[in-house]
């Protein structure tokens, strides 16, 4: 990427560099997102309804998440891997019942550009098309600018190899000591694919220029598949000249290859995409071999489980945001009820993680099973509860009031909590407004769920009386 933005000043890292900042400060990255809204139009490529989405700029730690407009209430729905739904030939994010299909080439823009915050809002269920490549998210991404925020940027680092394999192809992630995420993938569909020569493409996300070098590849068919697909009822409005149909002959129908490797560009770049999902950029090396978006997306759930399991260990470790006597200035809770002994991440009224220590002391142990002493699943949710309290102290107009639980709902109780465990405790904000609040939360020990449940409350004041 240039080091100027897309009105030619310096970005923030190329002005400190030039003004002779430190090396070590320099190196520091930090998180990035949009100088301005963009608002792209277009046809979805396989619906083919009119779409309109608006890309904004979001602040530190907001991450990539679409926003359904047309919906009351909208619906948020953040693109990370557990929220895909799996669909033919496309990258589908699901929540509840509401969709939003053929994310994976905005996605690839934006993580080819490197913005770590962004918030794309849509006002149907399928992303604007253009001619099938990224060049329609990328380049008005660029002519609005990219700005650094005042926020280190998050990079998870590869240690294991992750190796994922089906019959018709494999993709792996592995160690790697240079900077950013190289993808090497190997387009080979032996005499399937005659028409299509065997071709390998290497790009590194950090290094590379991605609005050159991969945005302008296309998305492919074979003219028997794009048959298949109007025969369907998909992509109906869309013709040859429109998107890249490759003919018997092995060259384009009315068009032109825009690479001699395009095919496998296009692979890349969805690749880069669906990858995104992970929620960081990564550092490693990513190996695809025939590789599609549901294979892109088991890697991205691997890395992520990873990611999510090292970044609860090292807050464990690390984290102390509220001992016992804080959590006691907060809590009408007294013992042997209180059952969170710290809270160890806070962010904002987001998310709260909380720890529980087990010992054979607890109270309970004396009448529950004190042969085979198990925690009672119905403390775990209490302990849920009470962080999901402490969470919700943390909005704005709850300050000085207490949450009541009113209803728990989908509770799963996984297995069994006995003494000597640690349970992490976890709790999301859905929803929180001045005197309810609607929280997804979950009780681990290691990096196994004991439980999790949904649970919503209401805020009162501490004078019940």
């Amino acid at each position: 990427m240039s080091a100027r933005n897309a009105d030619g000043s310096l970005s923030p890292v190329a002005a400190r560099t030039a003004a002779g900042e430190s090396g070590a400060l320099a190196a520091a990255p930090r998180q990035r997102t949009l100088a301005r809204p963009v608002t792209v139009r277009g046809k979805g490529l396989m619906l083919g309804a009119d779409a309109v989405i608006t890309i904004q700029p979001a602040p530190a730690h907001s991450g990539i998440a679409f926003v359904r407009t047309d919906l009351t209430p909208p619906v948020r729905i953040p693109a990370t891997a557990e929220h895909v739904a799996p669909r033919p030939r496309r990258t589908t994010l699901k929540s509840g019942d509401v969709t939003i299909d053929t994310v994976e080439h905005c996605l690839s823009a934006i993580a080819g550009l490197r913005i770590d915050n962004a918030t794309i809002e849509i006002n149907g269920p399928e992303l604007p098309c253009g001619d099938g490549s990224a060049a329609l998210f990328a380049e008005p991404m660029m002519e609005a600018g990219i700005i650094e925020l005042d926020a280190p940027r998050k990079v998870f680092k590869i240690r294991e190899p992750i190796i994922i394999e089906e019959p018709d192809g494999m993709i792996a992630a592995m160690p790697y000591d240079a900077e950013g995420m190289r993808v090497v993938y190997d387009l080979d569909y032996g005499q399937r694919g005659h028409r299509i020569r065997h071709q390998t493409f290497s790009y590194n996300v950090a290094e590379g220029n991605y609005l050159q070098d991969i945005a302008p590849a296309r998305t492919y068919s074979l003219r028997e598949e794009a048959e298949q697909l109007q025969a369907s009822g998909l992509c109906k409005h869309l013709t040859p000249r429109d998107i890249l149909v490759i003919g018997d002959d092995g060259s384009p129908i009315d068009n032109a290859y825009r690479f001699d490797d395009e095919p496998v560009r296009h692979k890349v770049l969805d690749v880069i995409g669906d990858l995104s999902m992970i929620g960081a950029p990564i550092q490693g090396r990513v190996l695809a071999v025939r590789s599609g978006h549901g294979l892109n997306r088991k890697l991205a759930l691997r890395i992520r489980e990873q990611m999510l399991a090292a970044d609860l260990r090292k807050t464990v470790v690390d984290g102390k945001v509220m001992d016992i006597r804080a959590i006691q200035k907060l809590m009408p809770h007294r013992y042997p009820m209180l059952l969170v002994d710290r809270v160890v991440e806070m962010d904002g009224a987001k998310r709260a993680v909380g720890i529980k220590n087990v010992t054979i002391n607890e109270p309970f142990f004396q009448g529950h099973y004190p042969g085979a002493p198990i925690m009672p699943g119905v403390l775990l949710v209490e302990a849920m509860a009470q962080l999901g309290g402490l969470l919700l102290s943390n909005v704005l107009e709850h300050t000085g009031k207490i949450a009541i639980l009113l209803s728990i709902d989908r509770v799963k109780l996984r297995r069994p909590v006995v003494p000597g465990d640690q349970v992490v405790l976890e709790a999301e904000n859905v929803r929180a407004t001045a005197r309810t609040g609607h929280l997804r939360c979950r009780a681990l020990v290691g990096d196994k769920v004991a439980a999790e449940a949904e649970l919503r409350f209401m805020m009162v004041d501490p004078d019940l009386e």
